[in-house]
């Protein structure tokens, strides 16, 4: 096997299910979640709100299908390609996360380019795992965590469109995420891969809960 495929140490059964389990929590209550979200902004939101919820509930459904799917195989050659769409799933779930978020003041222009380049970022990570493969893996992590915290520029313009509650479950499943990458990088330690996954599920649990809100509880539901 080539230097390039790595996928870090072999993980023992009873990790592997252990971080099946989490993976299977987070895809089902995805599931659920997307669909509330769905329905309730289909009914009450305009037609870029339902866009932005789509691109949302694919992305978020996508990047933990594509997980799960990667770190249950085996080392193989196929393995090598599930983790090039795993680590892109990581940036297209970024990304998909601010869509409706941002989406709620897309009329200010910096709020509107701020969207535009978190996408390019994402499309630009895609293309370095893609191209890249096991390469770069240090300067695609700090790419992860500077597009998660991009919101920070616009928060205050953002204010005036989302209610407080929203801000702090943004900021609050930032910090999840951001701890999160310590077990991710602490591959000696023993259910390392699930207790990363964990994480990965609370804080996009918690993003779900701030994305419900934007919309639940902005002041005008129907922009």
């Amino acid at each position: 096997m080539s230097d390039l495929w790595r996928f870090g140490r072999r993980y023992d059964l009873h990790e592997i299910v252990a971080d099946g389990i989490v993976h299977g929590v987070g895809i089902v209550f995805a599931l659920i979640g997307a669909t509330a979200l769905i329905f309730y902004v289909t009914l009450w939101g305009s037609l870029s709100a339902i866009a932005a919820v789509w691109v949302y509930a694919f992305g978020l459904i996508l990047c933990l299908s594509i997980s799960f799917t990667y770190n249950i195989w085996p080392h193989s050659n196929v393995k090598w390609y599930l983790r090039r769409l795993d680590h892109s799933g990581i940036f297209i779930l970024i990304a998909a996360t601010y869509t409706p978020i941002l989406q709620r003041g897309i009329e200010d222009p910096l709020i509107a380019f701020t969207l535009a380049g978190i996408w390019v970022a994402a499309l630009s990570g895609i293309l370095l795992k893609c191209f890249f493969p096991g390469r770069f893996d240090r300067l695609t992590i700090l790419l992860y965590l500077l597009m998660g915290w991009s919101g920070v520029m616009v928060a205050e313009r953002l204010s005036t469109h989302l209610p407080p509650i929203t801000l702090w479950l943004v900021i609050i499943g930032g910090i999840i995420y951001s701890m999160g990458v310590i077990f991710h990088v602490w591959e000696r330690l023993r259910f390392q891969n699930a207790i990363w996954h964990g994480f990965v599920v609370v804080a996009a649990a918690v993003h779900y809960t701030a994305v419900m809100t934007s919309f639940s509880l902005a002041p005008s539901v129907l922009s």
